[in-house]
């Protein structure tokens, strides 16, 4: 079993900074892709971006690319995500998710919140005008 477990969130102005961490315990990863996500009240779960977990390959949702950043810290089985230039619309609960992968590129279903296996119970991301 995986347990996920996210911290990091927070109030933030606009235009300002937050640093999501994902912290995994349990079972060692192989053929891992973790991913962060969001979810608004009232909309879907939104795809933000993914990172391999032994390469370190990333994939980005067109709304993000160039403003946050995702990583890892293998030895700390954690995955981060780094948030830069917030804006109101980013204000969402927050969740990393483990997907396990057999064949086929890292990201072909990353962006599939029905893919992955385990889920964090969320951080709340709130930013203000």
């Amino acid at each position: 079993q995986v347990q996920l477990v996210e911290s990091g969130g927070g109030l933030v102005q606009a235009g300002g900074s937050l640093r999501l961490s994902c912290a995994a315990s349990g079972r060692t990863f192989s053929r891992v892709v973790m991913g962060w996500f969001r979810q608004a009240p009232g909309k879907e779960r939104e795809f933000l971006a993914a990172i391999s977990w032994s390469a370190g390959s990333t994939y980005y949702a067109d709304s993000v690319k160039g403003r946050f950043t995702i990583s890892r810290d293998n030895a700390k089985n954690t995955v981060y995500l780094q948030m830069n230039s917030l804006k109101p619309e980013d204000t969402a609960v927050y969740y990393c998710a483990l997907q396990w992968y057999i064949t086929g590129s890292y990201f072909a279903k990353a962006k599939t919140p029905e893919e992955y296996s385990y889920w964090g119970q969320g951080t709340q991301v709130t930013v203000s005008a």
